[in-house]
């Protein structure tokens, strides 16, 4: 992969359309789950982003077929899983790269009563604990082994069977392991403290739909009881509500007029209504978002006066993905508001290069960013600097595209994992991005 960056003329307003793609993280969650059947599984709005790509070029080496047929709908059909390619070198390279790889570990090991991993990468957001996929697995009488001199996992599970398992964080991978190492597991397990985010919804319904037996989908107790085997089916993924959280502080930063197509806005949650305290205005067309042309927003203050607070926390509050984006579009707003980011800890430290950028933020420490608004009397100024995740990168593309003057955004493929042509479709509305090589 070729060292790219983004080179942008800020200050334009934007006009136009965006469409959003389908979702990342559901995605990943979905195509791990093509390995629990071997009839075809038929899969709608998949988005062309570097992190899906990897993972279906590491299920295309595990022997899934793979039928491309059109831009954004592919076949799979797991029938022949290649066992040995798991413990290849070039299994393991591959599944370094990507962290959706360890969403293959429930999977296989319901099926195939094995599974194998090294240790995953993905983005620099502090740690990531996978203690709580372990975990759950050995409740299910898996045995687990670390290999601390390689990296490397390894579950066993021929005494695999249904229990009842706590989780002791409210991780949506952990919860999507989970369910996918239960629904071919005799008994019946019970997930209590599970992700209920609509993405983990989405891979319940389909499963459902494939013959899995669950109850409670939707909330944060799961009931399943193990089939023998799951059928084929088809299964549409839902729009990136990360990428719609995205569209709407780009609008509002950049004073753009945007509408934002087919939101299925009743999945959103909580989301319009957080963009919405910051001052937002925003109209609901059917599924459409419209974000009207805005020259100021002011940010709401709680009944008591007191400074708004936004905190991330699991579903159905406010998401972590978000995070960077919120405190972005506040620094034109009106007004001050404490960014609380709990779930993560590295997540924060992007802000330096938006303090550079002449906003005026405090971090207060590695979770707490206080935003004091510059209500549009200054614009940023652009400058040259690094994305050091996925949603970091989108901010300060966000900022860019607001400041006065050309910036450059180094380490760009960190945005690609996540957002597809972004600076193609951007163009379209008018902004000024230049994918340069480096």
């Amino acid at each position: 992969m070729s060292n790219q960056s983004f080179h942008v003329t800020g200050g334009n307003r934007l006009d136009g359309v965006l469409q959003p793609q389908g979702a990342k993280n559901e995605c990943l969650q979905i195509i791990s789950a093509v390995l629990l059947s071997e009839e075809k599984i038929t899969i709608h709005n998949v988005p062309d982003i570097i992190d899906v790509r990897k993972l279906i070029s590491l299920i295309s080496g595990l022997g899934v077929e793979v039928t491309k047929l059109n831009d954004s709908s592919y076949t799979f059909e797991a029938k022949n899983i290649d066992l040995v390619y798991f413990a290849s070198p070039e299994y393991q390279t591959e599944a370094r790269k990507i962290r959706g790889s360890v969403m293959l570990l429930g999977p296989l090991l319901s099926r195939f009563k094995k599974a194998f991993l090294p240790k995953p990468g993905g983005d620099k957001i502090g740690r990531r604990r996978l203690d709580t996929h372990f975990n759950g697995f050995v409740e299910m009488g898996a045995k687990f082994v670390f290999d601390e001199k390689e990296d490397t996992y390894f579950l066993e599970g021929d005494n695999l069977k249904g229990a009842y398992v706590h989780m002791d964080e409210i991780s949506v991978t952990g919860t999507a392991n989970m369910v996918m190492a239960a629904v071919l597991t005799p008994g019946i397990t019970s997930i209590y403290n599970a992700a209920c985010e609509p993405y983990l919804q989405q891979l319940t319904k389909m499963l459902v739909r494939m013959g899995a037996k669950i109850e409670g989908i939707g909330s944060n107790l799961l009931k399943i009881e193990g089939v023998s085997s799951l059928k084929g089916t088809t299964h549409t993924i839902l729009p990136d509500m990360i990428e719609i959280g995205s569209f709407i502080g780009l609008a509002a930063m950049t004073q753009s007029n945007i509408r934002i197509k087919d939101c299925q806005i009743p999945e959103l949650g909580i989301i319009p209504k957080t963009f919405q305290k910051l001052g937002i205005q925003m109209e609901f067309d059917g599924d459409d978002i419209i974000i009207p042309s805005q020259s100021n927003y002011e940010i709401q203050s709680f009944i008591d006066g007191s400074i708004m607070t936004v905190y991330d926390s699991p579903w159905p509050g406010f998401t972590p993905d978000l995070m960077s984006i919120l405190l972005t579009t506040a620094i034109q707003a009106k007004g001050s508001i404490l960014i609380h980011q709990k779930m993560f800890e590295s997540r924060l430290f992007f802000v330096d290069k938006l303090i550079d950028m002449g906003a005026q933020i405090i971090l207060c420490d590695p979770h707490r960013a206080t935003v004091i608004g510059l209500d549009r009397k200054h614009a940023l100024k652009g400058i040259q600097m690094s994305s050091p995740d996925i949603r970091a990168g989108v901010s300060l593309l966000i900022a860019a595209l607001s400041a006065e003057g050309k910036s450059v955004i180094h380490n760009i493929h960190q945005i690609d994992r996540g957002y597809q042509n972004i600076d193609g479709r951007l163009q379209a509305l008018g902004a000024q991005i230049e994918r340069v090589d480096d």
